[in-house]
């Protein structure tokens, strides 16, 4: 890697670390209480809710409140079908609408906070064809795949692990510190042509299996 692509990549990371406390701040969806506080629930209080966006992809292909484990409690949501969510830690500004060119038939994100400051961030396109589905799962591993080596003592995505359910496919990633301890990670999600990137970021559960059934939850929402 050259001098200049480090500093690019350290540049974007600071950029998204800023943009995630600005977007945590800004969090106003319901807060979980004794009843169940879904993205579908959310969505009714974002400013354009889920029933406008385009068939095949709505915030019922999202993660939900119901799908986390112990230890992970969520206290608020913020769905959008706009496109313009942050990927990920490692994709810094870029959103699925730029990974798309805005060729997406729908588009559709939540980002959920926990009570213990962490963040779970979901975004997800419809593809107009397989072969625009397959452009974007490539382009959305290769982004995760940046962000894997990189020298001693820096953030990064550890190996990749694989997973199916019933009419899809992903690829996981645990995230490590610095001093290598867990903290969260990342996957690629692919159904049909229904494509996203998950990614569970700070530290409400340190250890790789809760990344591994983020994942599966997910995918398995995404090929409702």
């Amino acid at each position: 890697m050259t001098e200049n692509q480090t500093v690019q990549k350290s540049v974007r990371r600071n950029r998204v670390a800023a943009a995630a406390c600005f977007a945590a701040a800004l969090i106003t969806a319901s807060v979980v209480g004794t009843q169940s506080a879904t993205a579908d629930g959310a969505a009714h209080n974002a400013a354009r809710p889920a029933a406008v966006a385009a068939p095949g992809l709505g915030s019922a292909h999202l993660v939900q409140s119901e799908d986390f484990q112990k230890g992970m409690n969520p206290v608020g949501a913020t769905v959008a079908l706009t496109g313009r969510q942050a990927l990920s830690a490692c994709s810094g500004e870029e959103t699925m609408r730029d990974l798309t060119k805005d060729k997406a038939t729908a588009y559709a994100s939540v980002n959920w906070t926990f009570d213990t400051h962490g963040m779970l961030i979901e975004s997800a396109a419809s593809a107009p064809t397989g072969t625009a589905a397959d452009t974007w799962e490539k382009q959305l591993v290769a982004l995760v795949q940046d962000c894997q080596d990189e020298p001693a003592g820096h953030w990064h995505y550890g190996a990749a692990h694989t997973l199916t359910v019933t009419g899809g496919t992903a690829r996981w990633y645990p995230a490590y510190n610095g001093d290598g301890t867990v903290s969260g990670g990342v996957a690629v999600l692919r159904s049909g042509t229904k494509v996203a990137i998950v990614e569970l970021t700070g530290q409400p559960a340190n250890a790789p299996t809760y990344v591994e059934g983020i994942t599966t939850a997910a995918l398995n929402r995404l090929s409702s």
